[in-house]
C-alpha cells in the first residue's frame, strides 16, 4: 500500500505542476492579430526601428563665396530609439521638427560675423528596420553651395537605395515569418499538451488496471477464506452431530440398562412378595385344616380368589413390561434407522466432495471408512449388549417361570383349576418370548444386511475412485506421450504455467484474467446448458495459448463425469479463438502459456 500511495502522491504533484504551467501562460498580440504565448520569466521588450535623418536644402539659398572653406563634419550624435510610428516624407520637404527632450539631433552652427547664415536643414524621421544604412548623419555646418549640393546628392543617393516598395515587402515578409514562428510555437505547445494528456491518461489506465487486479485478488482471497470457513463450519457441524449421536446412543444404552435393572429389581420384589404370600396362605391352610370343613372350604375359596387376582395382576404386569420392551425396541430401531439415514447422507456428501477434488476425496474416503468402522464396532457392541440383555431377560423369565411353577406345585391341591390358567399364561408367555426372539433375529439379520450393503457401497465407491484415478493417470500419460510426439520446434517452446490465481508475473495474471473474461462474457452457456442439468462434478481443464492468441491444446486434469460436458468445453474454447496476442513483455518471456481453471456451469460459464 505504501508504493501505491507514493505513486498517487507523485501523480498529483505532477498534475499540479502541469496545471500551474498552463495557467502561467500569458497571451500577447504579436503579428497578424494572432495571440501569442509567453512565459512570465521571459523578458518583455518592444523593438523600435532606428531613426533615419535626411537633409534637404532650403529653396532659394544664396550662394556662398567660392573661397569659403568647408567646415569639417562633426562627430555623429548617438542614436536614440524613440517610439515614433508616423511616417515622414522621404522625398518631400517639410517643416523642421522641433527638438524632443533627450534627443540630440543634428545642430547647425552659428554663422560667422559678416557672413550670411545658411537656413536650418530639415530633419525627418522615417521608421524602418535596422540596417547598415540606418545611421544618423552628422550635423552639417555652414558650407558653400558646392558643399550643400554634394551633401544633398549623397543623401538622395542613399535614400534611393531603400525605396518604399522594398520596405513594404520586407515588412510583409518579416510579419509572415513572425506569424509562421508563432504558429509553429503554438503547434509545438499544443502537441506537448496532448502528449502530456496522453501520458496522464495512460498512467490513469494503468493505475485503474492495477487497482482492478488488486480488487479481484482481494475478492478471490476473501472468497477462498469464506469457502475455507464454510468447509471448517461443515466439518465442525458434522463432528458435533456425530458426537451428539454417540452421546445420545450412550445415554439410550444407559437408560435401557437402568430400565432393565429397575425391572429386575421390581420382579425380584414381586417374587419375594409372592413367596411370602404363598407362605402365609400355606399357614392359613394348615390352620384351616384344623378347623371345621366349612371353614376350610371357605378359606380355600378365598385363597383361590386372591390367587386369581394376584395372577391377573402378574399377567397385566408382564403384558405391560412386554409392551414397554417392544416400544423400546421400536424406538431403538427408529434411532438406528435415523443413524443409517444420517450415515447415507454423510456418504453422499463425502462422495460429492471426493468427486470435486482428488486429495479431499481420498481423505474423505479414509475418514468415512474410519467412521463406518467405528459405527460398525459401536453397532457390534450394541448388538452384544442387546444379546446380553436378551439372555438376561430369558434367564430372568426362566427363573420366574420356575418360581411360578414351584408356587403352582405347592398350590395344586387347593387350586386345580388355577393350574390350567397358569399353563395357559405360561404358553402365552412362551409364545410372546418366541415372537420377541424372532423379532430380534429379524432385526439382527436386517442390520447385517444393511452393513453388507454399506460395505458393498463403500467398495463400489472405492472402485469408482480408483477408476477415476486410473483414467486421470491414463490422460496424463497420453498428454505426456502427445507432448513427446510433438516436433522439436514445439517442444523447445518457452512455456509459462498459471495453475492458480497468484503469480509473481503480473502480466501473466492480467492476460489469464482477460482470457477467462472473454469466455465468461459471451453466451457460451448455451453450448452446454442441457448437459449441465445432469449430475456432474466441476471439471478442471488446462488450456495452452500461443503468443499469437491461437489455441495449442485443451487437456482435462479432472473430468466432469458427463461426456457431453467434456465434449462441449473444447468447443467453447475454440469458438472464442483467436484470443488477444501476448503483450510485448510477456512475448519476450514465453511462447506458450498454460492456464488451468475449474469450470462451473450455472446461469453462465464461470472459470475459477
Amino acid at each position: 500500500m505504501v508504493p501505491e500511495r507514493w505513486r498517487l502522491t507523485l501523480a498529483l504533484l505532477l498534475s499540479l505542476l502541469i496545471h500551474m504551467l498552463l495557467l502561467s501562460l500569458t497571451f500577447g498580440g504579436q503579428g497578424l492579430g494572432l495571440p501569442g504565448f509567453g512565459f512570465p520569466w521571459q523578458e518583455r521588450r518592444i523593438e523600435v526601428p532606428e531613426l533615419r535623418v535626411r537633409l534637404v536644402p532650403a529653396q532659394g539659398q544664396a550662394a556662398e563665396p567660392a573661397g569659403t572653406p568647408v567646415a569639417e563634419p562633426l562627430q555623429p550624435a548617438p542614436v536614440v530609439k524613440q517610439p515614433v510610428a508616423a511616417e515622414a516624407a522621404l522625398t518631400q520637404p517639410g517643416p523642421p521638427a522641433p527638438p524632443t527632450e533627450g534627443a540630440t539631433a543634428a545642430s547647425v552652427p552659428q554663422a560667422q560675423p559678416g557672413a550670411e547664415a545658411n537656413p536650418t536643414p530639415i530633419i525627418a524621421a522615417a521608421p524602418s528596420e535596422p540596417s547598415p544604412e540606418s545611421a544618423v548623419l552628422p550635423p552639417v555646418p555652414e558650407t558653400s553651395d558646392a558643399g550643400v549640393a554634394r551633401i544633398s546628392q549623397e543623401v538622395q543617393a542613399r535614400a534611393a537605395e531603400v525605396t518604399l516598395p522594398d520596405r513594404a515587402e520586407q515588412e510583409k515578409a518579416e510579419q509572415q515569418e513572425a506569424a509562421r514562428v508563432e504558429i509553429e510555437r503554438l503547434e509545438a505547445t499544443r502537441q506537448e499538451a496532448e502528449r502530456m494528456e496522453v501520458a496522464r491518461q495512460e498512467a490513469a489506465r494503468s493505475e485503474a488496471i492495477r487497482q482492478d487486479a488488486a480488487r479481484q485478488e482481494v475478492v478471490r482471497v476473501e472468497s477462498a477464506r469464506q469457502e475455507a470457513e464454510r468447509v471448517e463450519i461443515l466439518r465442525q457441524d458434522a463432528a458435533r452431530q456425530e458426537a451428539a449421536r454417540i452421546e445420545a446412543a450412550r445415554q439410550e444404552t444407559a437408560r435401557a440398562e437402568a430400565t432393565q435393572l429397575e425391572a429386575a429389581r421390581q420382579e425380584a420384589v414381586r417374587v419375594e412378595a409372592t413367596r411370602q404370600e404363598a407362605e402365609r396362605v400355606e399357614t392359613m391352610q394348615q390352620d384351616a385344616a384344623r378347623q371345621e370343613a366349612a371353614r376350610i372350604e371357605a378359606a380355600r375359596q378365598e385363597a383361590a380368589r386372591q390367587e386369581a387376582e394376584r395372577n391377573e395382576s402378574a399377567r397385566q404386569e408382564t403384558a405391560r413390561q412386554e409392551t414397554e420392551r417392544v416400544e423400546a425396541m421400536r424406538q431403538e430401531a427408529m434411532r438406528q434407522e435415523a443413524a443409517r439415514q444420517e450415515s447415507a447422507r454423510q456418504e453422499a456428501a463425502a462422495k460429492r466432495e471426493v468427486a470435486r477434488q482428488e486429495a479431499v476425496r481420498v481423505e474423505a474416503a479414509r475418514l468415512e471408512a474410519e467412521r463406518k468402522e467405528s459405527a460398525r464396532q459401536e453397532a457390534a457392541r450394541q448388538e452384544v449388549a442387546s444379546a446380553e440383555a436378551v439372555r438376561q431377560e430369558a434367564t430372568r423369565q426362566e427363573a420366574a417361570r420356575q418360581e411360578a411353577a414351584r408356587v403352582e406345585a405347592t398350590r395344586q391341591e387347593a387350586a386345580g383349576r388355577e393350574v390350567a390358567q397358569q399353563e395357559a399364561a405360561k404358553q402365552e408367555a412362551a409364545r410372546l418370548e418366541a415372537a420377541r426372539f424372532e423379532a430380534a433375529r429379524l432385526e439382527v439379520e436386517r442390520q447385517a444386511a444393511e452393513r453388507q450393503a454399506a460395505v458393498a457401497k463403500r467398495e463400489a465407491l472405492l472402485k469408482e475412485i480408483g477408476r477415476q484415478l486410473n483414467e486421470e493417470a491414463d490422460r496424463r500419460e497420453a498428454a505426456a506421450a502427445a507432448a513427446a510426439r510433438l516436433p522439436s520446434s514445439v517442444s523447445s517452446l518457452r512455456r509459462g504455467r498459471l495453475f492458480g490465481r497468484s503469480d509473481p508475473n503480473t502480466e501473466l495474471i492480467l492476460y489469464a484474467e482477460a482470457w477467462a473474461r472473454k469466455i465468461q462474457m459471451n453466451m457460451t452457456i448455451e453450448m452446454v446448458r442441457e448437459a449441465a442439468k445432469q449430475p456432474h462434478t466441476d471439471p478442471v481443464v488446462t488450456v495452452a495459448i500461443r503468443s499469437d492468441g491461437t489455441v495449442e491444446s485443451v487437456v482435462f486434469v479432472s473430468s466432469s463425469g458427463v461426456a457431453a460436458i467434456d465434449e462441449a468445453i473444447p468447443r467453447i474454447v475454440h469458438s472464442q479463438a483467436n484470443y488477444p496476442a501476448f503483450p510485448p513483455g510477456l512475448a519476450r518471456e514465453f511462447d506458450v502459456i498454460e492456464i488451468r481453471r475449474t469450470w462451473l456451469f450455472d446461469t453462465a460459464v464461470r472459470l475459477q
